[in-house]
Parts: C-alpha cells; sequence; structure tokens
C-alpha cells in the first residue's frame, strides 16, 4: 500500500488529510468513510480501482483521524462536511467524480449528490442506502447506540473507560455483529463486548492499531457531533430526488436490515423513489463492515459499476475535449495524463506535432501540482509518521496488491 500517497490540503481554513493513487487525469472516485472509520477503511477498494484506471481519493472529515479539527467540534454540522467536499473537489480540480460511501457517509454523499447533481457521475453507498438525515424519524429503543450517543456527554463517559484502540475494537466487534447492539438500562454500549470476544476473522490487530493511533490523535468529539447529533438537520429540499447512476450494495447480515423501517425502505424499493436509476445488490454473508470483511465481492460491483457509467469521453485514453489535434491526440493524451511524461519538458519537446507552448503549459501544470503537494516535514506530527511507517510495513501482506 506505499503506492498510496498521503497528503494535507486547505480547505475552508482546515487541512483535511487525503490518500490518494492513481493517475490525476484518470476520472476520479472519491470515498466516503462511517464510524469508526477512516480513510484506511478504504484500502482494498483504493488498489483495486487505481489499478483500474481510476484516480482514488479518500479523505479523512475534519476531526476525524489525521485532518484538522475544526475550531468548534460541538457545532459541527453535515453542510460543514459538505462545504468541505465541494471545496476539495475545487482544490484537487475535480469537476466531476464518482462517490463511494459507507455507513453515515451515504448521508454525506447523498446530501452532496442532491445540492450538487452536476458534480457526481454516480455514487455507491454500502451498508446504508440514500438517505438524507431528516429521514430519521421512527422511534429507536432507548438502548440502542445511535439513541444513547446522541445524548451529550454519555457516549464520552463511556468511551472515557477505554483508550482509543479499545473504543474502536468494541465497535468493530458489535457492529460485525448481524444482531442490533442494543443495551440494557443499566449498561452502557462498551459493556455489550466482553475484553475476550476476538476480533472478526477479517480485521486484524495491525488493522486494529491503525485505528486506534489515528483516534487516539483525533478522538471522538467531532465524530459523536456528526453523525450521532445531527439527525434533526434538514437540508430544505421538499423533493430530493436524483438522477444520476447508482448502487446500493448491503450484507444480508447488516444489523441495518432488522430495523422495519430500514428493511422495508430498501427491499420494497421505496428508496428508488428517491433514486431511480438505482441498483440494488445483496450479498448473503456481507455484514456492517462489508468492504473490509469482503473486498473481492465489493470490488467487483464497484467496477462494474464504475465502468458502466464512466465518461466515453474518457475511455481507452480518448482524448476528446482536450482540444488536441485527432491526428496527435493520442500521443498527447499520454503527456498530459502522466506525471511521468510530463513532468519533462524534453519529453514533451521532443514530440514534434506538440507545440511548445502546449508542453511549457504541461510543465506548468504538473509543477504547480507537485509543490502543492509538497510535504513540510515539519508539520507532519508523530502520528503521521508513524501512520506512514505502518502503511509501508503492510505492504508485504496487502493481499489485493
Amino acid at each position: 500500500m506505499d503506492q498510496i500517497e498521503h497528503k494535507y490540503v486547505e480547505v475552508n481554513g482546515l487541512k483535511l488529510h487525503v490518500a490518494e493513487i492513481g493517475s490525476g487525469q484518470s476520472p476520479a472516485v472519491v470515498f466516503l468513510h462511517g464510524f469508526p472509520e477512516i480513510w484506511y477503511s478504504w484500502r482494498h477498494q483504493m488498489i483495486a480501482v487505481a489499478n483500474a484506471g481510476f484516480r482514488a481519493i479518500a479523505l479523512d472529515y475534519r476531526g476525524y483521524g489525521l485532518s484538522d479539527p475544526p475550531p468548534e467540534p460541538e457545532k459541527t454540522t453535515y453542510l460543514d462536511l459538505i462545504s468541505d467536499l465541494l471545496a476539495l473537489f475545487d482544490a484537487l480540480s475535480i469537476s466531476k467524480a464518482f462517490l463511494i460511501s459507507k455507513d453515515f457517509g451515504a448521508m454525506v454523499a447523498s446530501i452532496f449528490v442532491v445540492l450538487y447533481q452536476e458534480r457526481v457521475s454516480g455514487f455507491v453507498t454500502l451498508g446504508l442506502p440514500f438517505y438524507l438525515p431528516h429521514f430519521l424519524t421512527s422511534h429507536l429503543p432507548e438502548g440502542f447506540y445511535v439513541s444513547r450517543w446522541k445524548e451529550p456527554g454519555r457516549a464520552e463517559s463511556d468511551f472515557g473507560r477505554f483508550d482509543a484502540k479499545t473504543v474502536v475494537r468494541n465497535v468493530y466487534i458489535l457492529f460485525s455483529r448481524s444482531e442490533i447492539p442494543i443495551a440494557l438500562e443499566d449498561q452502557e454500549i462498551m459493556d455489550l463486548v466482553d475484553s475476550s470476544t476476538p476480533l472478526p476473522s477479517w480485521f486484524t490487530e495491525e488493522d486494529l492499531a491503525t485505528y486506534g493511533m489515528l483516534y487516539e490523535k483525533s478522538g471522538f468529539q467531532t465524530a459523536l457531533k456528526v453523525p450521532y447529533r445531527s439527525f434533526h438537520e434538514d437540508i430544505n429540499k421538499p423533493d430530493p430526488k436524483v438522477e444520476v447512476p447508482a448502487l446500493l450494495i448491503m450484507g444480508e447480515k447488516d444489523y441495518a436490515l432488522n430495523f422495519t423501517e430500514m428493511a422495508d425502505y430498501v427491499r420494497s424499493g421505496k428508496v428508488k423513489t428517491f433514486v431511480p436509476n438505482l441498483e440494488i445488490n445483496f450479498i448473503p454473508e456481507g455484514t456492517h463492515f462489508i468492504q473490509e470483511q469482503l473486498p473481492a465481492q465489493v470490488n467487483d460491483l464497484i467496477l462494474n459499476f464504475l465502468r458502466s457509467h464512466r465518461d466515453p469521453d474518457l475511455r481507452s485514453g480518448s482524448c476528446k475535449g482536450l482540444g488536441v489535434g485527432s491526428d496527435t491526440g493520442f500521443i498527447q493524451g499520454l503527456v498530459k495524463a502522466s506525471p511521468i511524461l510530463a513532468e519533462s519538458v524534453s519529453i514533451a519537446s521532443s514530440i514534434p506535432s506538440i507545440s511548445a507552448p502546449l508542453a511549457a503549459r504541461t510543465s506548468n501544470k504538473f509543477e504547480k501540482r507537485k509543490q502543492m503537494w509538497e510535504w513540510d516535514e515539519s508539520i507532519v506530527d508523530d502520528a503521521t509518521k508513524r501512520h506512514n511507517k505502518l502503511m509501508k510495513n503492510r505492504i508485504q501482506q496487502e493481499e489485493l496488491l
């Protein structure tokens, strides 16, 4: 996984941590994580998507992982995350992208596509369908984790008894079950997991260490505000229907399907009222963390969707729309699409059909990009360094490389 680059991108006055792999000129695929996940939860998908010819980008939301916390975490909203995502699109020169989302990240994707449909080529949600925060109207059991964590101070007290690594461990174990995690009146959510309970077979101690390290840095303050204390938000769209293609991937053993309202919304096709061009796929053995549990099956579904809805102008090296002649478009497209070629003015200049101004513009473009993403080692904290070292160590073990 050391092919994945890690950068900071400044948006709305905050530095967001961004992981990226793939050519900057390839169609962009932006991954949106859930809780207690982070960019790392998309490690299997990012590599598969990049190998298929796409540009894979995964961020840590504000207040999550290696991204800066907002000045007032308790005031963070879904719309703050949407604003950050839009600014990230602009900072990375992404005019349009596919969105791949999981858990409450599906709400982030849903809001974004409703507000900025023209910036979305298509979107995929895992573990949760197209869903806006104010859709959550049914009464939830008092002992359900959402009910408990939306209460200010309750989760903080519960989590505060453990280190971040243990909190993540317990949540991964709980959410990997098919039963709805509900605590008794005299229990807290963390009490539902015994310390002797093993991790899911597909989740390693090294994976846990990565999550633990990242949440040790960020804490849980922002993560508890969004999503759990922000379900009252309404984006003021009376008819939030979207026409872009969409894919829902659900595990049949995901505890979310044990909620009658959710199961009916998905299985009856009511969700297609809002997303008419939606394809739904169920994976029989899948649970809530399906992209980590069954990456090969999830990757196949995602890649089939991306290929089916990829802009035809970007297929097979086509350079339509790049402003170059058809007789030299392929060669020029290679120069524009490849950082290795484009960083060298001499290579571009050696191709007779490419003018000097084009070569100069190409070189300048990539020089600016290089400067934009230049790491300043003085601002890389110890957590980031440990994180990068861990990523390099993983490469020998990563089954999908």
